[in-house]
């Protein structure tokens, strides 16, 4: 059984998919309506009536207020009924659950847990994606597949050389060395691996205009259990950043991924690529659209067959594990940790990624 973190922020969807339209998503196996008001905050409410359970989904907005499709009742922001069809009195017990809401990065978060551990400051941070410095695309696949698979995957690159070969995957991601720390006070798992000599993939040698061999870094920063960063910088061999920390002459890409349980076998894959070059250029946008989605789509085929692979394997089977294998373990520790504990770790609000 998949063990969900649940007082923890995930994100819901990004800011513009939710607007004046009753918008439905389950996360944690919870049903949730989401919509804007008048004045454009963000609400997020249980998807079911508390009368005979229709989805608030499928009623209607009036004004601020949700009034069910199926019988009127009529809910306000903080999902307490306001009116009753047929008598005046409202029952104490009409409402519907309410949930924590916050707008940052692009991105719409929600509070799955007890409100008043809902501390938004702990919300891991993506700059780039709200950035002017950076252009963004981004998009949302689904994965019928449990969300820790999902982390498996992003923790350990080396699959790139043989999933992802002809878009971002060349032999010298599998076979560079990485390193591996942990953060055990702020639960953030750090994993690297720098190439001095490596082939150019399609993916950047078309966004970048680079030719030839290039030094690539990747240097991933997972915040469990829901934000997933790497840190990617590319230049021709031998241009390193300057001795001050400057980088005038490198190309760097920021790859995010929110992962956010559906269900204990689904997943909602949330993927976004900033970066600090062609900012105005749309082909270079598109191209990268296209192609991250195209390499997310073989995730998603190779995580989906996991899952059925996983559901008819015996009790007790082991697997291996090896060296590649270090950060995705680590997060794994981290987050059983936080699923028996049943909290977030601590995440100090001035800990943003520059």
């Amino acid at each position: 059984m998949t063990a969900f973190v649940r007082n923890q922020w995930y994100v819901a969807a990004y800011g513009r998919e939710i607007g004046r339209e009753l918008f439905a998503r389950t996360i944690l196996g919870e049903s949730l309506v989401f919509y804007r008001t008048t004045s454009g905050r963000v609400v997020a409410l249980a998807d079911r009536c508390v009368h005979r359970r229709y989805p608030l989904s499928e009623s209607r907005l009036e004004g601020d207020t949700i009034v069910c499709g199926y019988h009127g009742f009529t809910y306000d922001q903080g999902g307490t009924c306001v009116f009753v069809p047929g008598q005046a009195r409202i029952p104490r017990t009409a409402r519907v659950a309410s949930y924590p809401v916050v707008e940052q990065d692009s991105f719409v978060w929600v509070w799955i847990g007890d409100h008043d551990r809902a501390d938004p400051s702990s919300i891991p941070r993506a700059p780039w994606l709200d950035d002017p410095a950076y252009t963004s695309v981004s998009g949302m696949e689904p994965l019928a597949a449990r969300y820790q698979l999902l982390v498996d995957n992003l923790m350990d690159l080396s699959h790139e050389t043989y999933l992802h070969g002809g878009y971002i995957g060349t032999p010298e991601v599998a076979n560079t060395p990485i390193t591996t720390e942990v953060d055990e006070d702020r639960g953030i798992v750090y994993v690297s691996r720098h190439m001095a000599d490596a082939e150019c993939p399609l993916f950047y040698a078309e966004s970048t205009g680079i030719e030839g061999r290039i030094t690539r870094w990747q240097d991933i920063e997972y915040h469990p259990p829901c934000l997933y960063l790497l840190h990617s910088r590319i230049a021709p061999v031998g241009v390193l950043p300057n001795a001050d920390g400057s980088d005038p002459d490198g190309f760097h890409v920021e790859i995010v991924y929110a992962i956010t349980p559906e269900t204990e076998n689904s997943t909602h894959d949330f993927w976004a690529v900033a970066r600090d070059f062609a900012l105005g250029d749309q082909e270079v946008s598109d191209f990268l659209a296209e192609n991250n989605r195209t390499v997310v789509m073989q995730d998603v085929v190779a995580l989906n067959l996991l899952e059925k692979v996983i559901a008819t394997e015996p009790e007790g089977y082991q697997e291996l594990s090896i060296n590649i294998d270090t950060g995705g373990l680590a997060a794994r520790r981290i987050l059983t940790r936080m699923a028996e504990a049943g909290a977030a770790p601590a995440r100090p609000s001035e800990a943003v990624p520059s």
